[in-house]
């Protein structure tokens, strides 16, 4: 699947979102470029995966050409009112786990699309609840699959998700790091996509 007069980029390194497009069907090409992701403390939890989304597009824009359109995203994870980006090291990720473990936590993607007309920009969420994971559950984890490239320290399609997560309330894909629904709705509503 692909738009009729444009080609589309995907800036990420998430081999996950790279999976989900390809999954979709659409034909992309992958370029990235490093952004600053600080944003204002004062941004309600909410708001900041959006932001971080459009703030990757605007780094992108000056190089972006006429006959493209960029998807950028940015997922973040929500406990309480704190946010939970990807872990450092192993004892950061084993504070961030035993932060949501044996609780309900929020996953938030961010997802801007952009060409040189027009920005759209969006945002899904999805409820996740953990049962609750012994320390040594919790250690095999981080050990076995080094989820220092994930934000909250967990991968969803991984064994820690297989095992230790209960029930979602919203779209599993989110939570691996890409709403493709949304993103599919959104290209099909705003261009031309030839199947």
């Amino acid at each position: 699947m692909l738009i009729s007069d444009k080609n589309i980029i995907l800036s990420s390194n998430s081999p996950r979102r790279r999976q989900l497009l390809k999954d979709l069907g659409l034909k992309f090409e992958v370029k990235t470029m490093q952004t600053d992701e600080s944003y204002p403390e004062a941004l309600y939890p909410g708001e900041v995966a959006s932001y971080l989304a459009e703030k990757k597009a605007n780094t992108f824009l000056p190089h972006l050409k006429k006959d493209e359109v960029l998807i950028t995203a940015d997922t973040i994870v929500i406990a309480g009112n704190i946010i939970l980006n990807k872990p450092q090291d192993e004892k950061e990720a084993i504070e961030m786990l035993d932060l949501i473990n044996g609780k309900t936590h929020l996953v938030t993607t961010g997802v801007c699309i952009t060409d040189l007309d027009q920005k759209l920009t969006f945002c899904d969420q999805t409820e996740v609840h953990f049962s609750k994971l012994s320390s040594a559950e919790i250690s095999y984890y981080i050990r076995q699959f080094k989820p220092f490239d994930k934000a909250g320290a967990y991968g969803i399609q991984e064994w820690i998700g297989l095992v230790g997560i209960d029930y979602i309330k919203g779209s599993y894909y989110n939570v691996m790091g890409l709403p493709v629904n949304m993103v599919y709705q959104t290209l099909k509503a705003n261009y031309n996509l030839v199947l």
